[in-house]
Order: C-alpha cells, then sequence, then structure tokens
C-alpha cells in the first residue's frame, strides 16, 4: 500500500471510532493499523484497528470494517504446544457477518468477495449487532464481514501473534508493507 492510502484509511477509520463513541488518543489515532493483507484490494479485504495490549496472556483490540469489507478465512494455531488465540468479537455500531465452521447457514447475507471464493471454506454465519458477541474458540476457521454500513467490533482474546495466523489464502501477507 501507498503511505498515502495508508492515512487516509487511516483519517477514515478514526471518523468511523469517533461515531461510534470510542474514544482513541492522539497517539492510537496516529497508529491505527491498515491491513490490506497483501491483496492491494483495502475496500473489499482489509482491517483498521487498534491493539490496546498484547500481553503473553490477554489482549484487547478494537477494530474498525468499512462497508461490506471482509477479513480473510484463517485460524489461530496451537503454538510451541500452547493453545492457539481464543478470541470473543463484541459488535460495537454497525452490523458484523462472522463466519465459523459448523452446517452452512441457508440465505446467508455475508459472500467470499468477488474473484476469491475459492479461499473461502466455511459459511455458518452469526449475525452480530450491536451489543451482541461470541467467542471463537482456538484453531477455528473463521472470517468476517461488515454489513453495508460498516462496523466497529471490540475483540478480546488470549495472546495475539499474527505471524501464526494460517489464511485460506496463500497469498495472504498479514504484516502490512507500505511503500
Amino acid at each position: 500500500m501507498k503511505r498515502a492510502e495508508v492515512l487516509a484509511a487511516r483519517a477514515r477509520a478514526a471518523e468511523v471510532f469517533a461515531e461510534a463513541h470510542i474514544v482513541l488518543t492522539k497517539e492510537e489515532q496516529e497508529n491505527i493499523e491498515i491491513a490490506d493483507f497483501g491483496l492491494g484490494e483495502l475496500e473489499k479485504t482489509g482491517l483498521q484497528l487498534v491493539t490496546y495490549i498484547n500481553t503473553d496472556r490477554y489482549c484487547a483490540k478494537e477494530m474498525v470494517l468499512f462497508p461490506g469489507q471482509t477479513c480473510p478465512e484463517h485460524r489461530h494455531p496451537d503454538r510451541g504446544g500452547e493453545p492457539g488465540k481464543q478470541e470473543t468479537f463484541r459488535c460495537r455500531a454497525g452490523r458484523v457477518y462472522l463466519n465459523v465452521e459448523g452446517p452452512p447457514t441457508p440465505n446467508r447475507v455475508s459472500q467470499p468477495p468477488a474473484g476469491d471464493e475459492a479461499y473461502y471454506t466455511v459459511f455458518h454465519e452469526i449475525v452480530l449487532n450491536p451489543g451482541e458477541q461470541y467467542t471463537i474458540a482456538p484453531d477455528t476457521l473463521h472470517w468476517f464481514q461488515a454489513g453495508p454500513e460498516g462496523a466497529v467490533v471490540s475483540e478480546f482474546s488470549s495472546n495475539s501473534d499474527d505471524e501464526s495466523d494460517i489464511f485460506t489464502d496463500p497469498r495472504i501477507k498479514r504484516i502490512p508493507e507500505i511503500e
């Protein structure tokens, strides 16, 4: 991603956080992470997030998904004999469609991004509206997508180790590369 794209997405995410009454410090606003997963299609596949804390025991993050934006399918595997990340998503604003392992949901709303369907394999859809939450067990395949108005989601989890996440799409690069 180009630095100008990152700065524009960061400003837009800060506005979404403010509209959802999520108060961020100036430093947090300046450090909102913009993840395009190496695909260069941020509006389609991406995520904007702030990590409040990430220790060896627990993690807390705030995420913005722009309208229709998708965080690609992945799982948090066991690491060195320790269980992978367990995470709870709590919707703060908008609507988020979380897809996890389980029986496919008939007539689901969320759809994989056009052209990337081969990289999405789980379709048990859980709809989260403001105030609703869902906990994902370690090593569970999942992906999520914002509704047409976008979404703000809080994540509470065990330690987050993005480098160990396993994505279904082999093209994914979790750590952003900025030109």
